[in-house]
């Protein structure tokens, strides 16, 4: 089930709101610049379908997104919890970072944990099955898949080298939960 805490940044242990609805969570993000959705496949897809089979299954949200944002670029990530390099995967975006690109994110399959820090709060936002979240560019987060992975994501691009990590150095990342699946 999908879950917004939100917390000032000072006080990892007590959230100042938590929802698992949908509506409000939109509601909240959309307060920060922050799309979320939630979309349902046209298509039943089969474990280990192919990426263009996931993609076929929702081409028409993809296709209006890709309009709506000017996306060049859409690929299909999965990871599973007995991938060899997980702990690096995870590793890779556990410390505050931004892009320079709106990050956006539907999530097939499984989960994860979007952490956004804004104007002195942090926005929790567990992302499961059917959700999708667009983070503007510039917005300082992080993101933890948890310590056995096990998601299918739909991800969206505009440059080639638009997700790149710029990180700020900061240990706020390091004081709030890593991500414990509900």
């Amino acid at each position: 089930m999908s879950r917004l805490r939100i917390f000032a940044d000072d006080a990892p242990d007590r959230p100042e709101f938590v929802s698992h609805d949908g509506e409000a969570i939109a509601r909240e993000l959309a307060r920060i610049g922050v799309t979320f959705e939630r979309w349902q496949a046209d298509r039943p897809i089969q474990a280990g379908a192919s990426q263009e089979a996931v993609i076929a299954a929702y081409k028409s949200d993809i296709d209006r997104i890709t309009a709506e944002r000017g996306f060049t670029t859409i690929d299909v990530i999965s990871i599973a919890p007995d991938n060899p390099d997980r702990e690096t995967l995870r590793g890779k975006f556990l410390d505050e970072h931004f892009h320079k690109e709106d990050e956006v994110r539907f999530f097939v399959e499984g989960s994860g944990l979007f952490t956004l820090h804004v104007d002195g709060k942090v926005y929790e936002i567990e992302c499961v099955k059917n959700d999708l979240i667009a983070v503007p560019d510039g917005t300082t987060h992080w993101f933890d898949m948890g310590a056995e992975p096990s998601f299918v994501a739909i991800r969206f691009f505009q440059q080639p080298d638009g997700w790149i990590g710029h990180f700020t150095g900061t240990d706020i990342a390091q004081r709030f939960p890593r991500y414990e699946k509900s």
